[in-house]
C-alpha cells in the first residue's frame, strides 16, 4: 500500500465512519471498473441515472456506464454541455428532478457544479446519490449543503451529503491542470476561514467546534504542501488535495455549516460568482475565484497584525460606527442588483451591533488582543508567500488573473462582508474603524469607489 493510500485510509475512514449520511468513500487507481459493484453495497434499486456534463462524461463516463452495467444496471445517461461551464443555480437543478424517480439511483458524475445541481436535486426527490468525482477541484463531494444561485443569489442550500463517493485517481490526475489549481486555491482558503473563526471564538461570536477544527486545520500544511506536484499531476500530491478537500466537506457536514471551511475569502468569491464573473470567454471557476481571495484576505491579516488593538479608543469606534440604514445605504450603492442587495440586508441585520452592545465587544477585542494576535500569527502565512504555493498549483493569484480592473476589485471587496451573516475580519476592521486604513495601506482601495 503507497504512503498516499494509507494516509487517507488513517485520515478520512474514521471521519467517514462518524458520517450520518455518508456510507463510503473509495478512492484509489483504476476503482471505476469497481463503481457498479460499490454502488450495487451501498443502493437499493436497479435504475441508474447519470448526471454530467460533456467533458466529465468522456472523463469517466464510458468506463462507468460499462462497470454499472456489468453489475446488472439499467443505465441512462443525461450529458449536458460543458461549453459554457454550467452555471451552478437551483433553476438548472430543478430542470433535473424530473429524471430521478423513486426507484432511481442519481449518479453525479463529475466535480463541482454537477455535484451541487444533483445534490439538491435527489434531496428534493428524496433520493440517496453517488458521486463519481473526476478532479480534485473542489471541497463539497462530502458536504451536505449545495452552494447554488438561487434567484441571483449565492447560498448554501441545505440538501444531503452523498451516500457514496468514488474517486478514481487515474481519471482525477488526468483532469485539466487548471482544475487540481482550482481545488488547491479552495483549500488553501481553509487558512484565513480558520483566521476568521478563531476571531469569531475569541469575540464570544461563534466558538471553534474541537471535534470539527483538527478535520480541517490538523494536516492542511501536508495537503498544501506539493503545489507544483498538483499541477503536474502527482498520483501522491492529488490524493493527498483531494483527501484534504473531502475532510473539509465532512468538516461542514459535522458541524452543521460551512464556517469550519469558508470565511472571508469565500465571500469575496461569492460575490464574483454572483455577479457571473467570466475571464477569457469562460465563468470563472468557484476554486479560482476562492484563491484570490484568499490572498487578499491573508493580505488583510498581515496588516492586521502589524496593530497594536490595545491601544484602540473603544469610545471613539463606538461613536464612529455606521447604524444600520448606513450599511443599508452602502449596500445599495456596492450592490445594483437589486435581489443581492436585499438579501445582503437581512444578512447584515443579523449580525450588526452598536452602542453598548458593540463596545462590550470591542472591550472584549484590546483585552484579549495579545492572546488572539498570538493565534492569527500562528494560523496565517503570509500573502507572498500564498502567492507561490498558488503559481505553483497552477492557480490564479490575483484580481487582474481573472480579468477584474482595480476599480472593481475594490467594490467586490467592499461589498462581500455584506453578503453573510458570519462574522470575519472584514466585520471586525469594520468595527474597530479600521477598514479604510486596512484597504488603503494594502492597495485595494484608492481606485475612486471607497
Amino acid at each position: 500500500m503507497s504512503d498516499w493510500e494509507s494516509e487517507i485510509r488513517a485520515i478520512a475512514q474514521p471521519a467517514i465512519a462518524r458520517s450520518k449520511a455518508i456510507a463510503s468513500l473509495e478512492v484509489g487507481r483504476g476503482i471505476l471498473r469497481d463503481a457498479g459493484d460499490i454502488i450495487r453495497r451501498d443502493f437499493d434499486g436497479t435504475n441508474v441515472v447519470v448526471f454530467a456534463d460533456e467533458a466529465g462524461f468522456a472523463a469517466a463516463g464510458p468506463a462507468f456506464v460499462a462497470s454499472a452495467e456489468r453489475a446488472g444496471f439499467a443505465v441512462r445517461a443525461h450529458v449536458i454541455p460543458a461549453r459554457p461551464r454550467p452555471k451552478a443555480s437551483a433553476e438548472l437543478s430543478e430542470s433535473f428532478e424530473p429524471l430521478i424517480a423513486t426507484d432511481t439511483i442519481p449518479v453525479a458524475l463529475g466535480s463541482g457544479v454537477i455535484n451541487d445541481l444533483v445534490k439538491l436535486a435527489a434531496f428534493r426527490r428524496d433520493r440517496p446519490y453517488c458521486v463519481v468525482a473526476t478532479a480534485a477541484s473542489m471541497d463539497g463531494y462530502a458536504s451536505a449543503g449545495a452552494p447554488l444561485s438561487k434567484n441571483g443569489f449565492k447560498m448554501t442550500i441545505a440538501a444531503r451529503c452523498p451516500r457514496s463517493i468514488i474517486a478514481d485517481l487515474d481519471v482525477i490526475a488526468a483532469a485539466p491542470a487548471e482544475m487540481a489549481g482550482w481545488g488547491y486555491g479552495d483549500l488553501a482558503g481553509k487558512i484565513p476561514a480558520g483566521a476568521d473563526w478563531i476571531i469569531a471564538d475569541a469575540l464570544g461570536i461563534e466558538p471553534l467546534d474541537p471535534n470539527v477544527w483538527p478535520l480541517v486545520q490538523g494536516r492542511l500544511g501536508d495537503w498544501l504542501g506539493d503545489p507544483s506536484g498538483v499541477r503536474a499531476g502527482d498520483f501522491a500530491a492529488v490524493a493527498k488535495l483531494f483527501a484534504g478537500l473531502v475532510m473539509g466537506g465532512l468538516a461542514m457536514e459535522f458541524h452543521g455549516s460551512s464556517r469550519p471551511a469558508s470565511g472571508a475569502e469565500h465571500q469575496i468569491a461569492h460575490m464574483w460568482e454572483m455577479q457571473g464573473l467570466t475571464f477569457a470567454g469562460e465563468r470563472v471557476s468557484h476554486g479560482a475565484c476562492v484563491g484570490v481571495g484568499t490572498v487578499t484576505v491573508l493580505s488583510l491579516y498581515q496588516w492586521l497584525l502589524a496593530q497594536d488593538l490595545s491601544a484602540l479608543d473603544i469610545g471613539r469606534a463606538v461613536n464612529a460606527a455606521r447604524d444600520l440604514d448606513a450599511k443599508y445605504a452602502e449596500i445599495d450603492r456596492l450592490i445594483p442588483a437589486s435581489r443581492i442587495a436585499e438579501r445582503a440586508r437581512a444578512e447584515t441585520a443579523a449580525k450588526h451591533v452598536d452602542g453598548n452592545a458593540l463596545g462590550a465587544r470591542l472591550m472584549r477585542l484590546v483585552k484579549g488582543w495579545p492572546e488572539l494576535k498570538r493565534r492569527l500569527a500562528t494560523q496565517v502565512v503570509p500573502p507572498w508567500e500564498m502567492a507561490e504555493w498558488l503559481k505553483a498549483a497552477g492557480a490564479p493569484v490575483s484580481a487582474a488573473d481573472i480579468g477584474v480592473a482595480p476599480a472593481d476589485f475594490e467594490t467586490t471587496v467592499r461589498a462581500a462582508r455584506f453578503l453573510r451573516s458570519r462574522y470575519t475580519i472584514f466585520d471586525l476592521l469594520d468595527e474597530t474603524g479600521l477598514l479604510d486604513a486596512a484597504l488603503h495601506d494594502v492597495g485595494i482601495a484608492g481606485t475612486g469607489q471607497g
